[in-house]
């Protein structure tokens, strides 16, 4: 049975693509966006919206390595951790949001052949310095993701003001 798998399968995709109860999901409040406003820090300790999801593909993409090897790499002290602003406009927007959404299908895609027992199955985590199981980065996946979509609404606020 695949009920826990396909929990998380479910609130990675509501999160990312709507309806879920706690607001708007990143597709509704990125719809938002005007111009060049993704690259804007409103102020100066603040992300920019682009930075904030570059930030989000680079652990995306760690967890997909997880899954894939067993073995994650990225730490909070790598530079893919947090990308500059003008790194991000040379790539662009719409190539972030690419690999946004490229990133995010291939996770779902590879957890939907997973059953629940895999995620007792462990993987080694260079952050912590130990091996968890697999559920601990795919619940701290969602976690991030939500901690991550409140600040992207506060952004938006700042910005609109």
């Amino acid at each position: 049975m695949n009920k826990q798998i396909n929990s998380i399968i479910r609130q990675l995709s509501e999160v990312h693509n709507g309806p879920i109860w706690a607001g708007q999901s990143y597709a509704k409040k990125l719809s938002q966006l005007k111009g060049n406003e993704m690259f804007i820090r409103p102020l100066p300790a603040v992300h920019s919206i682009a930075e904030i999801i570059a930030h989000i593909i680079s652990w995306r993409k760690d967890t997909i390595l997880k899954l894939k090897t067993g073995r994650g790499e990225l730490k909070d002290t790598h530079p893919d951790n947090w990308r500059s602003n003008d790194e991000l406009k040379t790539i662009g927007w719409e190539k972030t949001q690419e690999e946004d959404n490229k990133t995010l299908l291939e996770l779902l895609e590879l957890l939907r052949d997973k059953d629940d027992t895999f995620l007792d199955e462990t993987y080694y985590d260079p952050e912590f310095g130990g091996n968890y199981p697999y559920s601990f980065v795919l619940e701290g996946m969602l976690h991030h993701d939500i901690y991550h979509l409140g600040q992207i609404g506060l952004v938006i606020k700042l910005l609109k003001e």
